[in-house]
């Protein structure tokens, strides 16, 4: 799968914290537009796009948008305080290089660390608590007050966009900050370059729908085609304590904090994937909202499941593998299509 890791690779490297996506859907755009589909751009900035078929619509959903940060202050010393976008962690930041983009077109460099953070100085570095008020981004420029920064044309509202960190190793773990839910569009865009190029023919009618506010709750709460009866999002399976599903398989969600997923959708998934023989897992997820719950949030009349290659450390520093996003494939291909 080396084509799919250089293009989940290209995909990494656009920055699209919630609300700073338009450069990635525009990479999603026209990747599917160079395949001989005609996406369209919702006002919201989602992509939504029919892959063909008849009969019986499925919707099935992923992601672009990630965790990450804004400038919540310029602080007298020249340096950022930051509010977090979505579930974006300040201790799992600590330490990390990230870049503010401001309104302007200007980007800058800069590393998220403690208000005082070396331990030749600061005795008391390890017992400090790690939240967006006790940290701040250090500018890599030369500035020293708040002036300083904000003649750099810095500002509060400007995103500040992490680094991922994105490498494969030879024993086939993907390793990244991100790959919720960026692995499971790099899955829908694979999907559809199988139906052009691989001679996969749909067996039902089926639209994928990559979203753009799934990390604050509202991606999927607007623009599903009407026809549509069924939704699963591809997320990121957990992998965690009490959980059976592991980075190389795919994980079938039965349940997660919004409640139970459609009972006889899921049964479906699960009969595809035993069919199929693929490496599969069950679980009850006890933290997690996907865009197939804010589906039915909206007030759509769907049956709705989720599935997805495990994913570990979830939003920190994450970690799947090639053999995850294989059984994730091979399960999508299995609800929708035929050779």
């Amino acid at each position: 799968m080396k084509r799919f890791i250089e293009e989940l690779r290209t995909l990494m490297n656009i920055d699209s914290p919630t609300g700073f996506t338009k450069a990635a859907a525009e990479f999603a755009m026209g990747r599917l537009r160079t395949l001989g589909f005609e996406p369209e751009m919702t006002r919201k900035g989602c992509v939504l796009c029919c892959l063909g078929g008849e009969g019986n619509p499925i919707v099935l959903s992923a992601h672009l948008d990630t965790l990450g940060g804004m400038v919540a202050e310029v602080k007298g010393n020249g340096r950022l305080r930051l509010t977090n976008i979505g579930g974006m962690k300040p201790n799992n930041a600590e330490c990390e290089n990230a870049k503010v983009y401001t309104r302007d077109g200007r980007v800058y460099e800069g590393c998220f660390q403690m208000n005082d953070p070396s331990v030749h100085v600061n005795g008391e570095y390890s017992k400090q608590s790690r939240t967006f008020d006790s940290m701040e981004l250090v500018l890599d420029e030369f500035v020293s007050s708040k002036v300083d920064t904000e003649a750099l044309g810095i500002a509060t509202g400007d995103y500040v966009c992490f680094d991922t960190r994105f490498r494969v190793t030879e024993s086939g773990f993907i390793k990244s900050r991100f790959l919720d839910d960026k692995l499971s569009v790099a899955v829908l865009l694979e999907f559809a370059r199988r139906i052009k190029e691989e001679g996969l023919t749909l067996s039902r009618k089926v639209y994928i729908y990559i979203t753009v506010f799934e990390e604050v709750g509202h991606g999927c709460s607007a623009s599903i085609p009407e026809d549509a009866v069924d939704i699963v999002s591809v997320d990121m399976g957990c992998v965690g304590q009490g959980l059976e599903c592991k980075e190389h398989q795919v994980s079938i969600c039965v349940k997660d904090s919004h409640g139970p997923y459609n009972y006889e959708l899921t049964s479906e998934l699960v009969a595809c994937a035993k069919e199929l023989k693929l490496d599969y897992a069950l679980d009850v997820y006890p933290h997690y909202g996907s865009d197939a719950d804010a589906a039915l949030d909206a007030g759509y009349d769907l049956r709705h499941g989720l599935i997805g290659a495990g994913v570990y450390a979830s939003h920190g520093y994450e970690r799947s593998h090639i053999k995850g996003v294989e059984n994730t494939l091979k399960l999508i291909e299995g609800i929708t299509a035929r050779l």
